[in-house]
């Protein structure tokens, strides 16, 4: 800004001489502005309009890019979640047209019975470290594809000429939902569990031969000898651990993921990912667990049996790959169930081996008769039971005293018995330490009927809030618990349920702190029935790790492609982030240069504007020179 001052001066006569007196001021204020901020009101030339319009187009590309990446990097944040969200939310019906879906059939032939269930999944996405997005089949009516028969197939170790109609009914049934253009590429696995080991070895070798022989003539599946086969409890366990850690979405690692583990992979190597789920099971025979183990752990050769308990896998396509490297602990304890630890204890009362003696102690004394029954912590108050053991009965009474029950239960952990390998947790079976302070655990089966069905406070497990409410329901008199049970008050519990739910809530409590030896104050432990409202399955986490290698098609093709001229790699190049930041800069480089050009078009050519000089040259007398002006003949036009 620049102020100038204007002056008007007359000469006035003083004593005789010529004085020059001031008549007039004008102040007045000047913006000056740079060239290019000058605004013209003349009707644009087609040059400037042509400019304008550069300008906003670049604008507008520039703004689209960075909200582009703003997007992108928004929903990177919530990839894992709307993925999992999307496979494991209500899903419509499996699309039996769309070519790009592969199916695979497991059959499950447990001890009373078999099921068959239909997996499927879209294309992979061609990334070595992603897993297939594998999900359970529904019909038309929105069922998941599944199918239950009875009994199990060990009924037909006499009668292994019957397989093939046993089977026939499992393999119609999913050959009709999978679309006949797809059998020949579907997979298809016979899994048998508890009931075919318990049958002697040329037995199991009958059954499994006369599935293997008539499979392949009546049904085009993707089968060879090494589909059918009786896995292992361990075996079993690894893939209820693979199933349940699947559907949480534990397998995909999300750098942005919170909760991540360091983990020692095979060599010398270490490497961070998310961390996985510990997974509690117990059923009315066994009780399970499984969790993965980050650290090495070295074996002696007096320590094989310690290393059975060890899995160590991968679920990756490329076995050089370590992203989905794991070891997994697994143990199963067959005869610490619900039902065998109950029948256990009572045999324990039997015998008179309970490790008190307390007025209640003797058996001589107590539970002969009715009227002089034996005093049991672990029945709701005033219950009356009787027992049966070599042809003599028990007679029982509650006493609902949930303290005492617990420690009438300790012995049945036989945490005596000499350890493989230090540590261990209870029998004598080796466990490694678990880092409690990073860790999940989910509890299934009994662990969630014995807080939810009855005492209903399913959901995160407290120590405290469990065995209060647990305390005061074996305190309640068994007329009353009955009532309420026939009032339907307990409605998601069966009479049995109810009768024996002080017992199983002290042997969930003690199997868990004092066999696994989880610290009382523990709160990362969830008990549940369901995963995302669905029922997970072992057969889940089998058909991921058995078709771990179909990816490796859709990686081949895809690093092919990888390697083509970068206008065959992408078939809309135009499109992508790289294309579009270099459109934006040459547009904003061609403004530019027009704009340039405009400017150099709108000066005036040199040496046709002549210096003005100021009022002061006019009133030097002739031979001054005013500072930085200089008498030029031909300066001013004549």
């Amino acid at each position: 800004m620049r102020m100038l001052v204007t002056e008007w001066w007359h000469l006035s006569s003083v004593n005789g001489y010529a004085v020059p007196e001031r008549t007039m001021l004008h102040l007045c204020f000047r913006m000056t502005f740079p060239t290019v901020w000058q605004i013209s009101v003349r009707k644009p030339s087609r040059q400037r309009r042509i400019a304008v319009l550069l300008i906003v187009v670049s604008l507008f590309l520039i703004f689209t890019y960075l909200a582009h990446e703003t997007l992108s990097q928004h929903h990177e944040k919530d990839a894992v979640f709307r993925e999992y969200a999307r496979k494991y939310e209500h899903i419509e019906v499996t699309n039996t047209d769309d070519e790009n879906l592969y199916y695979g059939i497991v059959i499950d032939m447990g001890s009373s019975g078999s099921r068959v269930f239909v997996y499927f999944w879209p294309q992979h996405t061609g990334k070595s470290n992603e897993l297939l997005h594998i999900q359970q089949m529904r019909d038309q009516e929105r069922n998941p594809v599944v199918k239950k028969i009875k009994p199990g197939i060990s009924s037909l170790a006499d009668f292994p000429e019957k397989v093939d109609g046993y089977v026939k009914n499992l393999l119609d049934y999913a050959a009709k939902h999978i679309p006949a253009s797809k059998h020949h590429e579907t997979p298809l696995y016979i899994l048998a569990t508890a009931g075919m080991r318990m049958l002697p070895q040329s037995k199991q070798d009958n059954l499994l031969g006369r599935l293997r022989e008539g499979v392949p003539q009546h049904y085009n599946f993707l089968f060879s000898d090494s589909s059918v086969e009786i896995i292992s409890g361990k075996q079993e366990g690894v893939y209820a651990w693979i199933g349940i850690n699947y559907v949480l979405g534990r397998f995909n690692h999300d750098e942005s993921d919170p909760y991540k583990v360091a983990i020692d992979i095979p060599g010398d190597g270490r490497l961070v990912r998310k961390r996985t789920v510990g997974v509690l099971d117990m059923g009315g025979g066994s009780a399970q667990i499984a969790f993965e183990v980050p650290q090495k752990i070295e074996f002696t050769n007096k320590e094989l049996l310690a290393k059975g308990h060890i899995a160590e896998f991968n679920l990756g396509c490329h076995q050089h790959e370590s992203d989905h490297v794991y070891r997994v602990y697994v143990t199963t304890f067959l005869g610490y169930g619900g039902n065998a630890a109950r029948h256990r204890y009572e045999k324990l009362l039997f015998n008179g081996t309970r490790g008190t003696e307390d007025s209640d102690s003797p058996l001589d004394r107590r539970g002969t008769s009715s009227a002089n029954p034996l005093l049991d912590p672990c029945l709701p108050k005033s219950l009356e039971d009787t027992i049966s053991f070599d042809k003599k009965d028990i007679f029982l009474k509650g006493s609902g005293d949930y303290d005492k029950c617990q420690d009438r239960l300790k012995p049945l952990l036989n945490l005596t018995v000499p350890c493989e390998k230090e540590p261990c947790s209870f029998n004598g079976i080796f466990q490694p330490s678990v880092r409690f302070n990073n860790s999940e655990f989910y509890g299934f089966s009994e662990y969630w009927y014995c807080m939810e069905d009855v005492l209903r406070i399913g959901g995160v497990y407290e120590y405290d809030q469990f065995r209060k409410a647990a305390k005061n329901y074996c305190a309640t008199r068994w007329s009353l618990l009955k009532e309420h049970y026939e009032k339907g008050l307990y409605s998601k519990a069966d009479e049995f349920r109810i009768k024996f739910q002080c017992f199983k809530s002290a042997w969930i409590t003690t199997v868990l702190h004092e066999g696994f030896k989880f610290p009382r104050d523990y709160k990362y432990l969830r008990t549940a029935s369901l995963i995302h409202d669905k029922e997970v399955q072992w057969t889940l986490g089998a058909i991921l790790h058995r078709t771990r290698f179909l990816p490796l098609r859709e990686i081949q093709q895809s690093s092919l492609q990888q390697n083509k001229p970068p206008w065959v790699k992408s078939p809309n190049p135009w499109l992508s982030n790289q294309y579009l930041l270099l459109l934006c800069f040459i547009i904003v480089g061609i403004f530019i240069f027009v704009y340039i050009r405009w400017l150099r078009s709108m000066s005036p050519q040199r040496g046709t504007l002549a210096r003005v000089p100021t009022m002061a040259y006019f009133m030097t007398e002739e031979g001054q020179v005013q500072d930085g002006v200089y008498e030029t003949k031909g300066l001013l036009p004549s």
